[in-house]
């Protein structure tokens, strides 16, 4: 059967649905090349075999929240870079804008580039899983940042963000997540998991982040190129329908913390799920 869109109502804001939970026992169950971990439906834990085996294993000792780990120092450069994000975060997406224009017309090329966009307000963009004819309404919750997390996926790894774009892996779902709308959850998942609005994050995941920032200023675009083909691989691991979207988003939250949390972290390319883009 025909996979479908279907489009999930954030136009008021995106909504706060993450939160930390506690794994329960799980079932191993290989498939298609992946060793899926199941827990309860929201815990469910994907990845390649070279390193799901191994997480557990690696992950920290360290405690979320720690005063020791709430008072590291951050270099200059850390703190440079953190500021610039933070910056990043609080430019809202202004249709009016040119360059703001251009950059959605740019994601339109990326993603469809045999097909001329009619206009910037289109029905052309359900296509992509918005959820109606003008883009700008979804930015409303997540601001310009988003915008430039899909560009930016679709330009650095166009061959995951096709695959991803077209449900072209895996069986899919009757009622699909709508892409576009998707990759907004994604951005917002990460600031609110990483503590980027604080002077300082205050979790152990949000400080190895500052650490990686400060070595590449693109680690937040890669990240996020990461979190999002990991929520793709989690919804076919629960296989999921539309109305478990938010326990997807949750349980690579999960993944992404502990992964985050690891000791052996040194750069973005180091996460275990790395290579799933």
């Amino acid at each position: 059967m025909e996979a479908k869109n279907v489009f999930l109502d954030f136009s008021i804001d995106v909504p706060l649905l993450l939160h930390h939970f506690c794994c329960l026992p799980s079932t191993v169950e290989s498939r298609n090349g992946f060793t899926f971990i199941y827990a309860i439906k929201a815990n469910a834990m994907v990845g390649p075999r070279a390193w799901i085996g191994g997480i557990f294993n690696r992950s920290s000792n360290k405690r979320l929240g720690s005063d020791k780990y709430l008072n590291y120092p951050l270099t200059p450069h850390q703190e440079q870079s953190l500021h610039g994000l933070q910056e990043r975060l609080g430019v809202p997406f202004d249709e009016a804008h040119l360059d703001h224009q251009e950059a959605l017309r740019d994601l339109w090329n990326a993603a469809f580039p045999n097909v001329k966009l009619k206009s910037l307000i289109s029905e052309q963009w359900k296509d992509m899983g918005w959820q109606g004819a003008n883009p700008s309404t979804d930015f409303r919750g997540c601001g310009f940042i988003s915008l430039e997390n899909l560009l930016y996926f679709a330009t650095r790894y166009p061959a995951c963000f096709h695959r991803l774009l077209f449900k072209q892996s895996g069986l899919r779902a009757t009622w699909e997540y709508p892409f576009a709308v998707a990759g907004i959850n994604v951005t917002f998942m990460l600031i609110q998991m990483l503590d980027l609005f604080s002077e300082k994050p205050k979790c152990l995941p949000g400080l190895n982040f500052v650490k990686l920032i400060g070595e590449d200023d693109e680690a937040f675009d890669v990240l996020y190129c990461i979190a999002f083909a990991m929520m793709d691989a989690q919804w076919l691991a629960m296989r999921a329908s539309y109305m478990e979207f938010n326990n997807v988003l949750q349980a690579t939250r999960m993944q992404l913390e502990r992964e985050l949390s690891l000791d052996d972290i040194q750069r973005i390319e180091d996460l275990p799920a790395f290579n799933l883009i």
